[in-house]
């Protein structure tokens, strides 16, 4: 296998069959050693993470696929924590999509004068450019298509595909008791031009809550597979 990028949170390897394989680590994104899913910089290292994200991914890949939303997952290799994937090429140089459905987190922070911390949201989506150094700018639905990063209908697919997508996680977390605040996805398309869910998802994406207390990524994939 060849190594072909090194991320926060898992390695990516080409394949010889053409496809990719993903390797799951154990660091999650936060500041000071407090995990936080909107932050861009490794914060802390829990050990076993890697596993349960990959669990986790597998999972509702499984459930997204079935509900016939494009996911680039082929299969899983739990016992050394990799997921083989097909190829997709990124939007720019990475693009990640966050829906909210609270106000939290840096949405909080960025409009604290206009709502109040934790007010219902409806499946809002947004779109960062995946950059550390300028703090994972915002941008918009016609800032993606003056740039050249992506057509008017690509953006919309995506918007639509968040929120069916969210609305699975969300409504399968809910039924274990526990409440989806907001989480990221990651989205590329194929040789075809059309788009896919790629990368992953799992407890260090998203932010959930149970009975109104934040639960942190491995408590919360121990409620999960509970």
């Amino acid at each position: 296998m060849k190594l072909i990028y090194t991320g926060k949170t898992k390695n990516v390897f080409e394949l010889d069959n053409g496809n990719y394989l993903l390797k799951f680590k154990d660091d999650c994104t936060g500041k000071d050693g407090v995990f936080d899913p909107g932050m861009n910089e490794i914060g802390l290292t829990i050990e076993g993470v890697g596993d349960v994200n990959l669990r986790m991914s597998v999972y509702f890949f499984d459930k997204i696929n079935a509900a016939g939303i494009r996911t680039h997952f082929v299969s899983a290799d739990l016992e050394n924590t990799t997921m083989e994937v097909l190829p997709a090429k990124v939007f720019g140089n990475g693009l990640e999509v966050i829906c909210r459905y609270k106000a939290v987190g840096s949405f909080y922070r960025r409009y604290s004068e206009y709502v109040e911390e934790g007010a219902d949201l409806p499946a809002y989506v947004e779109t960062t450019f995946k950059n550390d150094e300028k703090g994972d700018p915002l941008v918009t639905r016609d800032g993606l298509e003056v740039l050249g990063i992506m057509t008017p209908c690509q953006y919309d697919e995506i918007r639509d595909m968040t929120r069916k997508i969210t609305k699975i996680v969300a409504d399968d977390l809910l039924g274990k008791g526990l409440v989806l605040y907001d989480i990221k996805f990651e989205f590329g398309y194929d040789s075809e031009g059309r788009v896919m869910l790629i990368d992953e998802i799992a407890s260090g994406n998203m932010r959930v809550y149970k009975d109104g207390v934040y639960v942190d990524p491995m408590t919360l994939s121990k409620l999960f597979f509970a």
